[in-house]
C-alpha cells in the first residue's frame, strides 16, 4: 500500500475509488464518441461503451456522494 494511503480514512479511499470510476467513465465516453464518428458504420466493435459509461458514472457518483460527508466531518 502506498504511504499516502496508510492513514487514510474510509471516506478518503471511497473518494479515490469514485474518482477512478469517473476517470474510467471519461475514457468510455471518449471511446463511444470515437465509435460514433467511425467512417465504416458496420465496423463498430462489440464493446457496449454507452452502458459502461452509465455504469461508471452511477458508481463513481454514488461513491463520491457517500464519501463527501465523511471527508467534510473528518
Amino acid at each position: 500500500m502506498p504511504d499516502f494511503l496508510t492513514f487514510a480514512s474510509d471516506a478518503d479511499i471511497l473518494a479515490l475509488w469514485g474518482a477512478a470510476f469517473l476517470l474510467l467513465a471519461g475514457f468510455t465516453l471518449a471511446m463511444d464518441r470515437r465509435r460514433q464518428k467511425r467512417a465504416r458504420i458496420d465496423g463498430v466493435g462489440w464493446v457496449p461503451w454507452t452502458g459502461l459509461f452509465l455504469t461508471c458514472v452511477v458508481v463513481g457518483g454514488g461513491l463520491l456522494a457517500v464519501a463527501v460527508p465523511g471527508i467534510i466531518r473528518g
